[in-house]
């Protein structure tokens, strides 16, 4: 916005449009309380100063969830909601020594909070919120209910009773979480030759590209053996295909995104139906069936930890 004839207005926030859709999606969907409504989207804010890459931005990615639950039962669901999001991060693979909680003192709790919780990571620049977890009380809708004079309030069929809901918010920044998971992964690992390795160490379950699919080299039927087994396994896992130089240099590419398997065919493979799989972390390889590759890389999945 550059003068006064450009003015425009943009959320700050996507939890208003959960507020006013709450009456509509109570009739529509015949929900009961406690329940939640979620969404993804853009929210802007008017920062001074933008910094530290795509942590602090005008524009950026937002997660939340409005939690509608029954009065006095809200400090329940909101340590059910806190254990669930730390939780979140942990499942993503996230060092937990890079998580912590922050509660909110009395000079930065919100106006219209009861209680609040930051998740906060520790980023190159230092420890910063990535989602908070908040206990709004019946606030919002009331102050849409008194402005719009529509009546918000949700009826208990099995106690008969007329209420506004409280609400437990989850509130984080989607692009805060990438730069958290690129934060995380990032090594730079010297190796006993002397060499540096970068590598980004992503959990599994997160990873750009599951498995990469490798030939030794591109003549005597190896290329067309790989680009069939990359199909198969395309059912079943996010998988990349590369022919292209020696393949210590593609490993080190794949090593680079993230991928955190490779699967080498070889010259052996034509004689055993044998691959090599190279895991990322530890650069260890061992041989495996292909009848029987898809569900090792689902159980090493299963029991990935980051080496």
């Amino acid at each position: 916005v550059q003068d006064s004839s450009s003015v425009v207005y943009l959320r700050p926030e996507t939890a208003q449009g959960i507020y006013v859709d709450f009456k509509n999606v109570v009739q529509s969907s015949r929900v009961k309380i406690p329940f939640g409504i979620a969404q993804v989207g853009k929210s802007f804010r008017n920062e001074i100063t933008t910094k530290n890459f795509i942590f602090r931005s005008c524009e950026f990615e937002q997660m939340e969830m409005q939690y509608f639950v029954k009065p006095g039962e809200d400090e329940k669901w909101f340590d059910f909601w806190k254990e669930q999001r730390m939780a979140f991060y942990h499942k993503m693979g996230i060092n937990p020594e890079s998580l912590r909680w922050h509660r909110h003192g009395e000079d930065e709790l919100a106006f219209y909070a009861k209680d609040a919780y930051d998740i906060q990571f520790l980023f190159p620049m230092g420890w910063q919120e990535l989602e908070g977890v908040h206990n709004r009380t019946d606030y919002d809708l009331t102050q849409h209910q008194t402005f719009s004079g529509k009546d918000l309030s949700y009826i208990d069929q099995e106690s008969n009773e007329r209420y506004l809901p409280f609400v437990v918010e989850t509130s984080a920044g989607l692009t805060r979480n990438v730069l958290m998971a690129l934060s995380d992964a990032y090594e730079e690992e010297t190796l006993p030759d002397g060499d540096v390795r970068t590598v980004l160490h992503f959990h599994p379950k997160i990873a750009p590209v599951t498995v990469a699919v490798l030939p030794l080299v591109k003549k005597d039927g190896l290329s067309e053996a790989a680009q069939k087994l990359e199909r198969e396994l395309r059912e079943d896992f996010a998988t990349f295909f590369d022919l292209s130089g020696a393949i210590g240099r593609r490993y080190r590419r794949q090593d680079e995104i993230g991928t955190p398997y490779c699967v080498t065919l070889d010259y052996q493979t034509l004689t055993d139906n044998t691959v090599t799989v190279r895991h990322r972390d530890s650069m260890e390889q061992e041989r495996v069936l292909i009848s029987e590759l898809t569900s090792h890389l689902n159980q090493a999945t299963k029991n990935y930890k980051r080496g």
